[in-house]
């Protein structure tokens, strides 16, 4: 049994094609939850739904967001109609005292869906419209996840890393925001100038994430601020992972990142963003897999290998990397 810790892309790109070196029977996903937002009074959850879409084999593999050819009428119309009324079409957050009213798991996170910044498919909506509608049954959000995992015949386990919330909010000097304003409404502008997990305090790992922490655990290439963060900010996780096997793959080449947001959050919270600034990141880790040009020096075991990850050639390639360091830790 292994157990991946997945947010943003990293991880699923690293699983696309590594079912015959990590069978999904015996591998468990932990997802981020930071990103999710209430939007127009759904829970997206996109960290989840990735790794939802791609193990039900309906991931678009183009942009690594949502269902594969999916419609998007509803969020056309959405836009249409905030335009034609000369409304703002960024993200609009609902009010103050709406923040910390209704469902819990939505707290600090709460936009309107008026012009809908996100981009949301018409059966991407579907599953939104499931998950919420089940919370508001009362479900835990891992019980929802196992439903829907259920409904696209995932073989893989999928868990939340939590079932409270935890909202990833940016610091810049325009004011805190959520992150999915920050990345996807503002193109990752201002500046940070701090990152908070706001709910930490208060949120718990469920008995299914500890006991998946049991296993030895495999990093892919995510975001160690915003994609990680969140989940190492829980109470117990860092000592969990302190006391299994870790292998973490470095979502950089010494300093250069392969994509995404990874280097402007490490400068902003004050950590060298570069493989260097990773591996002081994760502490825990006892070995990393580093890509080939990656000179680096560590203390820990480093296996290398291309760890380009475009196609599924790929995925098994720096899958395999993955199982020879942790051969070499368990």
């Amino acid at each position: 049994m292994v157990t991946f810790l997945a947010g943003g892309t990293g991880t699923p790109k690293l699983l696309a094609g590594a079912d015959d070196v990590f069978a999904p029977e015996t591998s468990t996903v932990v997802a981020n939850t930071g990103d999710d937002v209430e939007l127009g009074g759904h829970l997206v959850c996109p960290d989840l739904d990735t790794m939802l879409f791609l193990d039900g084999g309906e991931l678009d593999r183009e942009t690594w967001w949502g269902l594969a050819d999916d419609t998007a009428e509803t969020h056309d119309e959405l836009r249409r109609l905030a335009e034609a009324a000369d409304l703002d079409t960024g993200p609009r957050y609902l009010p103050e005292d709406a923040q910390t009213a209704g469902r819990d798991i939505a707290r600090w996170r709460r936009f309107s869906g008026v012009a809908e910044f996100m981009h949301i498919g018409d059966r991407d909506r579907a599953v939104h419209v499931t998950r919420t509608s089940l919370l508001d049954e009362g479900r835990s959000l891992t019980e929802v996840t196992r439903i829907l995992a259920d409904a696209f015949g995932l073989d893989r386990t999928l868990l939340p890393m939590s079932d409270d919330p935890v909202a990833t909010i940016v610091h810049t000097p325009d004011g805190p925001m959520h992150f999915q304003e920050w990345w996807v409404g503002r193109n990752g502008d201002p500046p940070v100038e701090d990152v908070e997990f706001r709910g930490q305090g208060a949120a718990t790992a469920t008995d299914a994430v500890r006991s998946a922490l049991s296993d030895p655990v495999v990093i892919g290439p995510s975001n160690p601020i915003t994609s990680l963060g969140p989940m190492l900010a829980l109470d117990g996780i860092r000592e969990a992972l302190a006391e299994t096997p870790v292998v973490a793959v470095s979502p950089f080449v010494g300093d250069e990142v392969f994509s995404g947001p990874a280097a402007d959050l490490m400068d902003g919270v004050g950590r060298e963003p570069s493989t260097a600034g990773v591996a002081e990141s994760y502490p825990f880790a006892d070995a990393f897999v580093l890509d080939a040009d990656d000179e680096t020096p560590l203390s820990r075991p480093v296996v290398r290998t291309d760890t380009t990850l475009s196609d599924e050639t790929d995925s098994v390639r720096v899958a395999r990397a993955v199982a020879d360091a942790l051969a070499e830790v368990t």
